[in-house]
């Protein structure tokens, strides 16, 4: 099965199931669907950072300073959290990423989909997948802040990070 036959829930402006579409025809029609962001950390604390392949779906080769994705049909926003973190580093055994806050992304032009923010702390040597991931870094939380204004960033990432950073601002 492709990633664009991937069956998604499709959900209301209140995060309510309305009903279930294929990847490729949420994203063609913009049909509102679940993802996670999963900021994974080293031992040493830096941030897993990468660079996204020419051939996804959306947002191709990005830089994204989160793991993660759609949530599928059935599935929980910590199911997917971890099926993501798990798939995108290319390691088993991650602990349950933490779940920090969940927001409604809106991309400005009318398309919005549901975003829970997780942590993790990923000890283990990564192996990112080939076919999703360019190139990987684990960097500083300070690199990754001076390469905001000269790498292209998924925009839903940055949306995330932004209010991530909000939050440890806050305490």
């Amino acid at each position: 099965m492709s990633a664009a036959d991937e069956m998604l829930d499709i959900v209301d402006e209140n995060d309510q199931v309305v009903g279930q579409s294929p990847r490729g025809e949420a994203y063609a029609l913009g049909l509102r669907h679940r993802c996670v962001f999963v900021l994974a950390r080293d031992a040493e604390d830096r941030i897993f950072v990468h660079r996204r392949t020419p051939t996804k779906l959306v947002f191709p080769s990005l830089h994204d300073m989160f793991v993660g994705g759609v949530v599928g049909a059935g599935e929980s926003y910590d199911a997917a959290a971890l099926r993501e973190a798990e798939e995108e580093l290319g390691v088993t055994g991650l602990p349950q990423p933490r779940h920090l806050f969940t927001f409604l992304y809106d991309n400005g032009s009318g398309r919005t989909w549901w975003s829970a923010v997780y942590e993790v702390r990923c000890a283990l040597p990564v192996h990112p997948q080939a076919e999703e991931v360019a190139w990987h870094d684990f960097l500083p939380e300070a690199e990754v802040e001076r390469r905001l204004a000269d790498w292209e960033w998924v925009p839903d990432g940055l949306a995330a990070y932004e209010r991530l950073k909000a939050l440890w601002a806050s305490g």
